[in-house]
């Protein structure tokens, strides 16, 4: 096994993740899933709390050394997010990635922070970053909006039906969320 598979066998195995090893089976071997769902909860004491989404995650051939793609399934309203493509803009994910990051990383660190903290200054939705900037309590009234009407349990089911994914799949909990009675999260197979 090549270096690259090893490293997504270990980044994605239930000892890095506490979710189950996206694994596939070809020919008798059993592999590591290079694509696969995550559900996300939105950071507690921020506008997202309450929210679930459906991300999309893919691992290229030669992850870690090249970062993984990943992108919101159901809507979301941050000015560092596509609403309508989910590609997030976040520079240690896009640039500067590093081979010392991993999946818990990112859905335990940057994800959160990046909710938490977003940058209106570099916006992938400027409607996003225009209100946030110039109006606080209806960028928060906005994304909590959101939130209700798109990033409930049932709509981060939902998001994607038409693409040939299970339903299996549980929560990522953001980093700082408290909620020990909860898995993390789980992978969905592709």
């Amino acid at each position: 096994m090549s270096s690259p598979k090893r490293r997504i066998e270990t980044d994605c195995s239930s000892h890095a993740l506490p979710y189950p090893n996206p694994t596939g089976s070809i020919g008798g071997l059993t592999l590591p899933r290079q694509e696969f769902y995550v559900r996300f909860k939105g950071p507690e004491e921020t506008p997202f709390a309450g929210g679930l989404w459906k991300i999309h995650v893919e691992l290229p051939d030669q992850y870690p050394y090249k970062s993984p793609s990943i992108g919101f399934v159901n809507r979301i309203f941050h000015p560092n997010i596509d609403e309508l493509s989910g590609s997030v803009c976040l520079d240690v994910i896009n640039q500067t990635w590093s081979p010392m990051y991993d999946m818990v990383n990112i859905f335990e660190v940057f994800l959160p922070q990046l909710l938490r903290y977003p940058n209106p200054t570099d916006p992938l939705n400027g409607e996003a970053a225009a209100l946030m900037m110039r109006d606080q309590k209806g960028y928060d009234a906005k994304v909590k909006e959101y939130v209700g009407k798109y990033a409930s349990k049932d709509a981060a089911d939902e998001a994607g039906e038409d693409s040939d994914d299970d339903d299996e799949m549980s929560s990522v909990g953001s980093y700082d969320s408290g909620d020990d009675e909860e898995p993390a999260g789980t992978m969905d197979e592709v």
